[in-house]
């Protein structure tokens, strides 16, 4: 579900400054011959036009690099999907990629009269209710589809934005939206434009009934989804009247069953229009050429009358409404509340009382019930629309605890609240975090397209300035006006939804038509296409990074200083860096667990986060398998509080031995809900098929250990911590010998550092002959994961590699992809990628995975196994792929504190330089006959580990046996508890 980002506006200047208020005001502008609007003192310098024709264009220049982000957002979605074809925005959506005439045909003239046919055939199964006469009615369609797909060509839209390098094609639909994303080089912006100038001028449904299944691939999906069953059920209760709890996005099963393409298209007629559409684009533009390119390539649109959804009013909720749920995966309660509209008071009352209730340290609920552990986790959060908002609070309970209690607890914050217990200063240091959050929230040219897109469809992006201005009205709340609201708002009028873990006794699933796989003629192109990609384009080139020149090194005391000055504004991120992680220490991550109930001979443990909270700065310990580091960010005028007092907690936390008996059983209970989670038992399959029956995803302390954890041991290690070899990090203002000198008064070194102890070493198994690693989970779906370790990392094969992804499983244009999903229909999700180590001394691997109906399993797998062992030949979609990987290279600028994960991960790999040199450089002559020659040697014809989650309720043991020998692996044995 989308949720809407709140804007928070800041100065972008020092200190003092942060809680300093600022005038918003719309003005008008005329540049380059187009007249625009802005808002004043707007820090993402967003001009906003509307064309003659209606369009909305959003323009929103950013010249850190040369990529631009873009969204064509339409004000339509779910809630006005007919009552009678609910999904049908949804479906839309998924066809908007198949072409128009011009693009995604070989022929039109020949493909439209099957087409048409085809058309023709939905509306009759539509109006059939005999099941035989509807199934043969269906193998009619299936018939005619398979003749239209001759004159068909799948992805070739996919394959027009990889060529000019974009990488995140993608798309949504939600209640009062549809939303269409892309990224691309700004060298490209022509080819770009020409591209969905087409897309949105005639589409053309072609290529339906394969990605229905698709389409009913992603209801099973939500089927099996305990928490989007339980947000469906409250949506139920909490908008008896609205289509926000009326019509879910993906639709009812009846009405997915009876698809209308002549539905579809009067959908599409009626609100794809461009005064109902907006054209966003975020990144390395002119405004002044841009607005002009844009409106030449999108002035053939023509305007339209537009009635959006305008529901009655929903009636006050006056009682409480109880949701009960089950399903296979951990226990929660949920609370629901019905908010407002947007940029109402009352919304913008809600997003702060969502921070006085849950801010990650100062909250209510952070402090009362996540800080004292009286619950196994709690937050609250407010979900805006356009028309209301829903206001949820939400717990899982810990050993031995109720739902209800866990609920009891959640609305007793609400009491808190409603009584002015919080703190006087938290609503100044809300708002004050809200405003150093907003400092980089316009760095991500994706950030800027999301926050756009939100407001024209919320309002069109009229309302930006009150956007801007948000934290200034906040500022203006006093505490009694929350008091105040909140005994008016927070009565008996909400929905309450236990999710019990237990058996669906109701759960179903769209049944799978019979499909024959399509002709996806891969190897064609339409003329279009192909005028595309010959276009000339000015080339862009790389910008590798330069260590020893984009990072200053120095020392404090026996530690390393690295430092990259931020010259942007005044906010700090630095780390201390530890080459040691789980595999050196099994109690390192329960000693970080611990060190958040801690507190110190000065401090409470609630009175640490709220200082932290107070300075607008905050700290983290992250420990990873072979590295942990200590996290410091906030304004740079608070770093020596921040650092000050990170040393004091490091150096004088105490033993809190009720906070360890309540942390040993939260742990407890958190490794029963792992074991309730399909992703979880996944991930547990593949450590074990990777590294054998001791790896690091069971190679933890047993359950019994972690009962005798002693509170001596890990304040030992916390303690210590700063006695290991450690790096010191830092991108702030400062330049190198400044900072050297501050971090030297704050941060206390040893003589000598202590050695770490020797990591564990795990060893990869070797793949000698197929086998099924099986385990068993109440779900519709079943999930399907191949695996085989293929040999230590070598530097020689990097380009290689990366082409070869991007070619065989690398997104929607790839041979996988195209395959598994939109010629054979077996699959929603399905992916295939040769998996490249983080350090030199470890193995490749290679996976690959298909998520589809249990039913059709065995059509999934030997689809997969057909592609693993023969690599398809297409000489265009190699190009294509090629040509964005390496675009990819020539468009990347790595920025900002992002250059120290880059040297660090190079520096794993024995690189003292940028490796992606290398893989440019080699990925430059690389032919097909290259990958083909590496899929032979590396993956085809060899044995693989299956790794299945599935319920054995759906999926046949002897089905299994054909692919291996089938080991049924126990919780315990992939958990280690």
């Amino acid at each position: 579900m989308k949720i809407k980002l709140l804007l928070f506006v800041c100065l972008l200047f020092l200190g003092s400054n942060l809680l300093a208020q600022t005038s918003y005001q719309w003005k008008t502008a005329t540049s380059g011959g187009y007249t625009y609007k802005y808002v004043t003192n707007d820090p993402s310098k967003t001009r906003f036009y509307t064309l003659k024709n209606g369009l909305t264009v959003i323009l929103s220049p950013n010249y850190v690099e040369p990529k631009i982000e873009f969204r064509m957002s339409v004000r339509a979605g779910s809630n006005t999907d007919p009552k009678n074809a609910t999904g049908l925005a949804h479906y839309l959506e998924h066809l908007l990629f198949k072409g128009t005439d011009k693009f995604g045909t070989v022929d039109f003239a020949k493909e439209k009269p099957y087409l048409d046919k085809i058309d023709a055939l939905y509306e009759k199964y539509n109006k059939t209710t005999d099941p035989a006469q509807r199934k043969e009615i269906y193998k009619e369609i299936d018939k005619v589809s398979g003749e239209a797909s001759n004159y068909s060509i799948a992805n070739e839209y996919d394959k027009m934005m990889q060529s000019i390098g974009g990488k995140s094609t993608n798309a949504h639909t939600w209640y009062e939206e549809t939303v269409y994303n892309e990224d691309f080089p700004s060298n490209a912006i022509d080819k770009f434009l020409a591209i969905q100038a087409e897309r949105f001028r005639q589409p053309i449904f072609r290529i339906f009934h394969t990605e229905l299944e698709a389409v009913y691939e992603e209801k099973n999906r939500g089927l099996d989804n305990d928490g989007n069953k339980l947000d469906e059920a409250m949506m139920d209760k909490l908008f008896p009247t609205h289509n926000y709890g009326q019509q879910t996005t993906i639709g009812t099963i009846e009405h997915l069953k009876n698809p209308s393409l002549i539905e579809i298209k009067k959908y599409y007629n009626k609100y794809y229009v461009p005064n109902n559409m907006a054209a966003i684009f975020a990144g390395d533009f002119n405004p002044d050429e841009m607005i002009k390119k844009i409106d030449r390539s999108f002035s053939y649109m023509v305007p339209k009358p537009v009635t959006l959804y305008n529901p009655a009013p929903e009636k006050p909720l006056t009682e409480i409404q109880k949701v009960d749920v089950y399903g296979p995966s951990a226990e929660m309660v949920d609370i629901y509340y019905r908010g407002f509209a947007q940029n109402t008071k009352e919304a913008l009352m809600l997003s702060l009382i969502r921070s006085i209730l849950t801010n990650g340290k100062a909250g209510l609920i952070d402090i009362n019930l996540n800080k004292q552990q009286k619950v196994l986790r709690a937050s609250a959060g407010y979900q805006q629309m356009k028309d209301y908002g829903v206001f949820n609070l939400s717990a899982q309970p810990k050993q031995g605890q109720s739902l209800e209690d866990a609920a009891k607890l959640l609305l007793e914050q609400i009491d808190l609240l409603k009584a002015g217990k919080f703190d006087d200063d938290l609503l100044k240091a809300i708002v004050a975090n809200k405003k150093l959050s907003f400092l980089q929230a316009f760095d991500s040219n994706n950030s800027r397209a999301e926050y756009l897109s939100t407001e024209f469809i919320m309002n069109r992006g009229t309302e930006w300035e009150k956007s801007l201005n948000e934290n200034n009205d906040l500022a203006k709340i006093t505490k009694a006006q929350v008091i105040a609201f909140a005994k008016t708002f927070f009565k008996d009028n909400y929905v309450i939804g236990f999710k019990h873990k237990g058996e669906d006794k109701n759960v179903t699933k769209v049944e799978k038509p019979a499909i024959t796989p399509i002709n996806p003629n891969s190897d064609l192109s339409s003329p279009f296409v192909k005028n595309i990609i010959n276009a000339p384009i000015k080339p862009l080139s790389p910008k590798f990074l330069d260590y020893q020149k984009d990072i200053s090194f120095g020392k404090s005391g026996i530690a390393e200083v690295m430092t990259i000055k931020n010259t942007e504004n005044p906010i700090f991120r630095m780390s201390y860096r530890f080459n040691m992680g789980t595999n050196n220490y099994k109690l390192l991550p329960y000693a970080s667990s611990y060190l958040t109930y801690l507190s110190t001979n000065k401090y409470s443990a609630e009175q640490l986060s709220k200082q932290f909270y107070d300075i607008a700065c905050s700290y983290s310990l992250n420990v990873g398998s072979d590295v942990t580091t200590i996290n410091i960010s906030g304004l740079q005028e608070n770093f020596e509080k921040a650092v000050g007092l990170v040393e004091h907690i490091f150096n004088n936390i105490q033993v809190n031995e009720k906070a360890l008996a309540e942390l040993k059983s939260n742990i407890l209970k958190s490794r029963e809900n792992s074991k309730l989670n399909k992703g979880a038992i996944m991930n547990a399959l593949t450590s074990y098929a990777q590294f054998g029956s001791l790896n690091p995803y069971n190679n933890v302390l047993s359950n019994d250990e972690v009962k005798n954890i002693k509170a001596e041991d890990l304040i030992s290690l916390l303690k210590n911590l700063n006695n290991y070899e450690h790096v010191i990090t830092y991108y702030g203002p400062k330049d190198l010998n400044a900072f050297s000198a501050d971090i030297a008064k704050l941060h206390t070194l040893p003589k000598e550092f202590t050695p770490a102890a020797p990591a564990h070493q795990y060893k990869y198994t070797s793949q000698t002959e197929n086998q099924v690693y099986f385990a068993n989970y109440d779900m519709v779906q079943s999930e399907i994961r191949w695996l085989r370790n293929t040999g230590v990392y070598n530097k020689n094969d990097g380009g290689t590699i990366e082409v070869f992804n991007s070619y065989f499983g690398g997104g929607m244009g790839s041979i996988v992809f195209q395959t598994i999903r939109e010629s054979k229909a077996l699959a929603y999700s399905t992916f295939a990628s040769y998996v490249t180590p983080d350090r030199a001394d470890k193995d490749y691997s290679m996976i690959a995975y298909v998520g589809s109906q249990a039913d059709k399993m065995n059509e999934a797998v030997a689809g997969m196994n057909e592609l693993l062992n023969t690599l398809p030949r297409n000489e265009k979609t190699f190009e294509g792929a090629k040509t964005n990987v390496l675009t990819g290279y020539e468009s990347a600028r790595i920025v900002k504190d992002a250059i120290f994960n880059y040297y660090f991960a190079d520096k794993k790999l024995g690189y003292n330089y940028d490796s992606r040199i290398d893989r440019y450089k080699a990925a430059k002559p690389i032919t097909f006959d290259n990958i083909n020659t590496f899929h032979e040697q590396k993956i085809a014809h060899k044995p693989y580990t299956y790794l299945i989650v599935a319920s054995d309720k759906r999926v046949k043991q002897e089905d299994m046996q054909k692919f291996g020998k089938v080991t049924t692996l126990t919780l315990e044995q992939l958990f280690g508890y």
